[in-house]
């Protein structure tokens, strides 16, 4: 009898025994989930949050996640057409690039796409983000603050002076320019006024379908795609957080 591709036993070169033992539980339990699930969905992320992961795993507890390695995830489904786990799967690993994941569910893929077509989270900007607008400080008082701030303000840059309690701004200051990158004391500073510039998203590029095989749903780039295409530096095996359901 034909030994299954499930079975197959998977080499995984340049790595110490315990990072061995980890990328063969994930091709294990990726191959596993399989034979549990209908369809695998291929994810871009848009300001990764490792805590806004978990609570899309809350929200999809009937389905599983997967977070890791890129290679590895490619090998648990197969890279080729020779070593694919079921048929057309190797063209949803061809796709495993930059910040990405694997979501394997029974729910209707209508609701699926429109689901992640939907959602949006507000998030706190960090450095190298690309301002979406002006940010201009008044001068005058920062109320708004405690006096016991006042020295990281200045730290951060701003030009501040504590007058009777109060901490104040000497002169009208521009945390941040339309369509420039964030430094980090410029991240800081939005984040301490509570300015969330950023939006957590997840972008379905492909789907495969069991019986049906693989779909594109998606040619347009995310925004971070599209930033690292202006840079010439596509992140082609990029970490996320580990599947921890």
């Amino acid at each position: 009898m034909p030994k299954s591709k499930r079975d197959k036993k998977v080499s995984l070169t340049k790595t110490n025994k315990k990072g061995l033992l980890l990328k063969q539980k994930i091709i294990e339990e990726i191959r596993n989930s399989l034979s549990k699930y209908e369809h695998i969905f291929l994810f871009t992320v848009d300001n990764m949050r490792n805590t806004k992961l978990k609570d899309l795993r809350n929200d999809w507890k009937d389905s599983r996640f997967f977070f890791g390695k890129n290679k590895v995830m490619a090998v648990a489904l197969g890279r080729t057409k020779s070593d694919e786990i079921e048929e057309q799967l190797n063209l949803v690993s061809k796709r495993l690039k930059g910040q990405c994941g694997l979501l394997m569910t029974n729910r209707d893929v209508i609701e699926v796409l429109q689901w992640f077509k939907d959602f949006r989270a507000a998030e706190y900007a960090r450095a190298g983000f690309i301002a979406t607008k002006d940010v201009i400080l008044p001068q005058g008082p920062l109320e708004d603050f405690s006096h016991t701030i006042e020295p990281h303000l200045r730290r951060l840059g701003l030009p501040t002076s504590l007058e009777r309690g109060v901490i104040n701004l000497i002169k009208e200051y521009q945390v941040c320019k339309k369509g420039v990158a964030l430094t980090p004391e410029q991240a800081s500073i939005l984040k301490l006024l509570g300015i969330q510039m950023a939006k957590f998203k997840l972008v379905i590029k492909c789907h495969w379908t069991k019986g049906k095989g693989f779909h594109k749903d998606l040619d347009v780039l995310s925004d971070q795609e599209t930033d690292n295409e202006n840079d010439n530096d596509v992140v082609e095996d990029e970490d996320m957080e580990e599947d921890e359901s």
